[in-house]
């Protein structure tokens, strides 16, 4: 008979972002590096209404962001995002104590800090603008995000408790830049994460 199972835990790991963007509507995407080796962890809120099916709702702190180089790369400008990161996903797994996930499904979250780390250089070209600052006054970088996230991994239940490795990989349908001074941008986020569930009840 299929039970009703509701599991809590942490969660932890690293992030990679990427990012690209158009600086105006007629020059072509520029593509830059994220920030890569960032620490994302939070709580994760575990639900299987019946067998193979669930839901997870997430509260993570995640670091998103982006280092431009000049054109002979002898100088940088980085800049740093904090959000707090709420996905809420589809949950479908294979297997029994050792499972196999696929999950998917929509994000939003808030942003808590803006930080420019360095900024050694500014554009020679007028027309041809790069990435802005967004942690010094005026910036008024915009605090809502959200996109979609999917992602798959492996568990290993023992008995109440369940030890998860995963990969997510999330695009951004919103952006920081408030005041157009870029005409695009995309945002992309890679987490590589490992997680502990206890379950706190169980119904039939």
């Amino acid at each position: 008979m299929a039970q009703a199972q509701l599991s809590v835990g942490f969660r932890g790991g690293l992030s990679y972002s990427g990012m690209s963007y158009r600086p105006t509507v007629a020059i072509p995407k520029q593509k830059v590096h994220g920030v890569k080796s960032k620490p994302v962890y939070g709580i994760a809120i575990e639900h299987y209404f019946k067998d193979h099916a669930g839901v997870e709702l997430d509260i993570q702190y995640l670091t998103t962001g982006y280092v431009e180089y000049n054109e002979d790369e002898t100088m940088s400008n980085e800049t740093e995002l904090d959000y707090l990161k709420i996905p809420f996903l589809s949950n479908f797994y294979f297997g029994r104590s050792g499972r196999f996930h696929i999950k998917m499904g929509p994000h939003f979250g808030y942003l808590l800090n803006a930080t420019d780390v360095r900024r050694e250089f500014e554009t020679t070209n007028t027309e041809v603008p790069i990435l802005p600052t967004y942690g010094q006054p005026g910036d008024d970088p915009k605090k809502f995000m959200y996109g979609l996230t999917a992602g798959a991994g492996i568990s290993k239940v023992f008995g109440k408790s369940t030890i998860v490795a995963e990969v997510r990989a999330s695009y951004e349908l919103g952006r920081p830049e408030s005041q157009d001074r870029i005409f695009d941008m995309e945002v992309t986020n890679l987490e590589f994460t490992v997680s502990y569930l206890f379950q706190v009840m169980e119904r039939k």
